[in-house]
């Protein structure tokens, strides 16, 4: 490390989760795996630990661990239809033509438009289309759409978008594809309106939908937005039965659940399972709404995505936990299982594997508070970010803000391992 690493300036960075070393990030976007390379896109601003000038940032992997920085990807245009910023979306195969599919709104029109851009296999250099492919629908009541998700469905494709009407109630509406750049808008595939709907995923707007499917079960996940206050509340699913009819397809609801219960997870991306990647995977973004402003600014960086994790549907619940390849990190063995551990000050990322009943506490000074409490199960640390998975309870994302004197503390038996690169 040298003596800019952000990891050594700030002990809250989140150095093994491969964001570049400044600026902000936010949405995962475009996750896809060509010719046995990972690919990860995602909103970016390189200049400022802000919100604005959303590029997509890129970094690679072959292990889902250890990622590198690629060259930033998609760019706002001035003057250009997606001006005001690449927005979130995902990357489909055009036959052999890697094609991103993203949110673009230009200065003067200030209305969303499904903008395209095209590469190579290598998904390195990027030319972005000048004209959308799909605009605001033709229905006064819609205020707001984004986050354009591609899926298949008996052998035809769709596409969907989050949505919100103007009273206040979510949508998500549905596109047939006759070709992957010539889409027939079909109307809403399911609103706010229904009440299973409305116990899990009550918003405003519905934004990052993906639609998939994992052990023969359809999820429908929404991240849940307020246009009142821009709150982020959460993340849900709603399961439920596709099938062709009306327009194009019906997605009935008939339960659901949360993605993730903690306070810090937002706008996931799902990657489906294939041939050369079985696993359903998903990343999600954290950011840093429980940190000092000043303190985010002083840094240089906001944001972090999650480790990938794995997807399952059983019992009638959508599980998620860390991808194997988590377990290559351990780097040492700090507790083997001795309760009520106390981690070196200097410890930056480590694992906590629980057989039952822990709790891992933050100290700063004279000041102690709880950050996870699980009856058993596991707990990762990487510089501020907490991921915890507790048997079939959602995983729990949340933040906690190491200083220069603060540490962490296992309250309970427990076997500990630092983790590194």
């Amino acid at each position: 490390m040298s003596t800019t690493d952000p990891a050594l300036r700030d002990p809250a960075f989140p150095a093994l989760h491969g964001r570049p070393d400044q600026g902000w990030i936010n949405d995962p976007n475009g996750a896809i795996f060509v010719d046995g390379v990972h690919h990860l896109f995602f909103q970016y601003n390189p200049d400022a630990p802000i919100h604005g000038n959303v590029h997509w940032g890129h970094a690679t992997s072959t292990d889902l661990v250890r990622w590198t920085q690629q060259p930033t990807a998609l760019f706002p245009r001035k003057g250009g239809p997606d001006a005001v910023g690449a927005w979130s979306g995902v990357i489909a195969m055009d036959g052999d033509v890697p094609t991103a599919y993203y949110t673009g709104i230009a200065e003067t029109e200030h209305e969303s438009l499904v903008l395209t851009a095209t590469s190579d296999r290598t998904l390195i250099d990027w030319k972005q289309a000048d004209e959308g492919i799909a605009g605001m629908p033709d229905e006064p009541n819609i205020g707001d759409v984004r986050d354009p998700f591609l899926f298949t469905f008996n052998g035809s494709q769709y596409a969907i978008q989050g949505a919100g009407y103007k009273d206040g109630t979510p949508a998500i509406l549905l596109y047939r594809c006759h070709t992957m750049t010539n889409w027939e808008y079909l109307g809403p595939l399911v609103t706010g309106g229904t009440d299973v709907a409305q116990e899990w995923a009550p918003a405003q707007i519905w934004e990052c939908p993906q639609l998939f499917e994992v052990d023969g079960q359809w999820i429908l996940m929404l991240s849940l937005w307020n246009r009142d206050d821009h709150s982020m509340d959460r993340v849900s699913y709603l399961t439920g039965e596709l099938s062709e009819g009306g327009a194009g397809l019906k997605f009935l609801p008939t339960g659901g659940g949360l993605v993730d219960s903690g306070p810090d997870f937002y706008a996931p991306q799902v990657v489906a399972g294939t041939a050369t990647e079985p696993r359903t995977l998903m990343w999600g973004w954290s950011w840093e709404k429980s940190r000092n402003h000043a303190d985010t600014l002083a840094s240089g960086w906001a944001g972090v995505l999650s480790y990938a994790r794995v997807l399952s549907f059983r019992d009638g619940v959508l599980h998620s936990e860390p991808v194997a390849e988590v377990d290559t990190l351990r780097a040492g063995l700090l507790s083997d299982g001795a309760p009520d551990f106390s981690l070196p000050q200097a410890t930056r990322a480590f694992e906590v594997l629980a057989p039952g009943a822990v709790e891992l506490v933050f100290v700063d000074g004279g000041s102690e508070r709880t950050v996870a409490a699980i009856p058993a199960g596991r707990i990762l640390v990487d510089g501020s970010l907490l991921e915890v998975f507790a048997g079939d309870a959602p995983a729990h994302t949340v933040r906690a803000y190491p200083t220069a004197t603060s540490h962490f503390e296992v309250r309970g038996a427990a076997t500990v391992h630092a983790l590194a690169l």
